[in-house]
């Protein structure tokens, strides 16, 4: 029995400070297995790969961890040390370099050498064979730009590969991805079982553990709670264990009275601003009432965040069409016009657009409002405090306080701060493209509960959202996106799933 487990972590725990991330985990892992890993954000998963990729060396840490029978030390070059071990991490934000090909993103930072030189023919020729070993299907001489999401996946896959990896940490890999790449990346995992690859499976997506998963570990408030064969679980098993409690529904019933028109977009064009001659807006028309929630369905490359960016002032050229906000047409320029009107935006992608990660939580709320703290040329900091430290409070942020940096937080807890700061702006109209992105089902049902909470208020909210479900339980309307056009606004009530994708894919107007 012992030789089918590669990986054995004994009662390790691990302490930052004024908090404990993990408390007395134990796990052992099966070889050539994938071994799924769920919990609430800040139930200690990401804390836990960390300690096993090296990002926390060896003494950082109490417990034991054996690798293929042995105690795993990784010490001083802790990081490379893993990957040497032959355990490898991809993280749900990409690390590739985009200008760079295939060949070169795997094998940056060990090129092939031949007399000073980089043997480009065998780098390529390496490549290949990788690529074809584990049955991904991506041109070695691809610029990785060029790249759809999915195969972007597939480069991040074999890049950790090809380290002669034994233990292989997908942390969110489905995140971005669509129907058709999640499939694709099921298969790829099932090449990688047959091939003796290892897997640690990590997502919010509590289906996917039943298409990938051999067995379900479940971490909650940094401890083992249960780790199962996975056909002895159902969904609403591995909520129970996640929380804590029963959730009899995933999306809180609200009291919303939507009201009046106050916003529209008719026969909305609008141009890529890199490339002119693109459009990505192809006259889109739809309108908002008083305390509604609008849901925008559609595929990938439908042109939803192109939309709420437009709207916003911050992507496409506008080429015609209007924007109406109350009766008046609006001039929407960037931003601070948006804002100016009463429009904010919580961005699709939280790191990259709606945070600064080094600063702490006070200054990411207090960024999108320096002005009503301005005095004499400077901050008033006890102002920006009190209204940070009232947001916060609001939206139940877990943090030791507001000095805190946000890098330090769980996705969940990143996403309140994101929120908290546009909301402390007092909006008319919140956009909120994907707000549960990566969120536990906790964190989502705690962010529904407010949704509804600022709709009953009369805040209208335009939700983009890539899960049907939740586009179907959470809006009023649903306006369904197709190739840059508005393909038609369904009532929640009369709503489906089929007759969302019907449309969305244009076999339905």
């Amino acid at each position: 029995m012992a030789d089918d487990i590669i990986l054995d972590i004994r009662n390790v725990t691990k302490k930052f400070p004024g908090v404990v991330a993990l408390s007395d985990v134990s796990i052992q892992i099966q070889r050539g297995k994938v071994h799924g890993l769920c919990g609430e954000n800040g139930a200690g998963k990401s804390t836990l790969m960390k300690i096993l990729s090296g990002v926390y060396p060896y003494g950082s840490y109490e417990g034991t961890i054996l690798y293929e029978n042995r105690e795993l030390k990784l010490e001083d070059r802790s990081i490379r040390q893993a990957i040497e071990e032959g355990i490898a991490i991809v993280y749900q934000e990409l690390t590739l370099v985009p200008s760079m090909t295939v060949g070169e993103n795997i094998f940056l930072g060990k090129e092939p050498m031949e007399n000073g030189v980089i043997n480009w023919d065998k780098l390529y020729a390496e490549t290949r064979q990788l690529l074809e070993k584990y049955k991904l299907d991506v041109p070695p001489n691809a610029v990785v730009k060029n790249l759809g999401v999915g195969k972007m996946q597939m480069v991040e896959i074999a890049k950790a590969l090809s380290e002669n990896a034994r233990i292989l940490i997908l942390d969110e890999p489905t995140s971005a991805l669509s129907e058709a790449e999640i499939t694709k990346l099921v298969e790829i995992l099932a090449t990688l079982k047959e091939l003796g690859v290892t897997c640690i499976y990590i997502t919010h997506k509590l289906e996917e553990f039943f298409r990938v998963a051999d067995t379900v570990t479940i971490l909650r408030d940094g401890k083992t709670v249960i780790t199962r064969p996975t056909h002895e679980l159902n969904q609403e098993q591995l909520v129970r264990h996640m929380v804590g409690r029963e959730m009899k529904e995933r999306f809180p019933q609200g009291n919303r009275q939507p009201g009046e028109v106050i916003f529209k977009v008719e026969n909305l064009v609008a141009s890529d601003p890199n490339e002119p001659s693109r459009k990505v807006l192809n006259g889109v028309s739809f309108d908002l009432r008083k305390g509604e929630i609008l849901g925008i369905a559609g595929l990938m490359g439908s042109g939803r965040t192109e939309l709420v960016a437009t709207v916003f002032g911050e992507y496409g050229n506008i080429t015609a069409g209007t924007i109406s906000m109350n009766g008046r047409p609006l001039n929407i320029k960037n931003a601070r016009d948006a804002m100016a009107n009463g429009i904010s935006l919580v961005p699709e992608d939280r790191k990259g657009q709606g945070l600064v990660l080094i600063q702490p939580i006070l200054r990411n709320i207090s960024l999108a409002n320096l002005d009503r703290f301005a005095a004499f040329f400077r901050i008033d900091q006890d102002a920006e405090l009190a209204a940070a430290t009232q947001q916060s409070k609001n939206l139940a942020v877990k943090a030791s306080n507001l000095q805190a940096r946000v890098d330090s937080l769980s996705g969940g807890n990143q996403q309140k701060v994101v929120i908290a700061k546009w909301l402390l702006t007092d909006p008319q109209i919140l956009i909120m493209d994907d707000p549960t992105r990566g969120i536990d089902v906790g964190a989502k049902f705690e962010i529904y509960k407010l949704m509804n909470e600022l709709a009953e208020k009369g805040v209208s909210i335009i939700m983009i959202s890539s899960e049907l479900e939740e586009v179907i339980g959470m809006s009023d309307r649903i306006m369904v996106m197709h190739h840059g056009r508005s393909g038609g606004t369904l009532e929640t009530q009369g709503a489906t799933q089929e007759k969302i994708m019907a449309i969305a894919t244009g076999i339905e107007a």
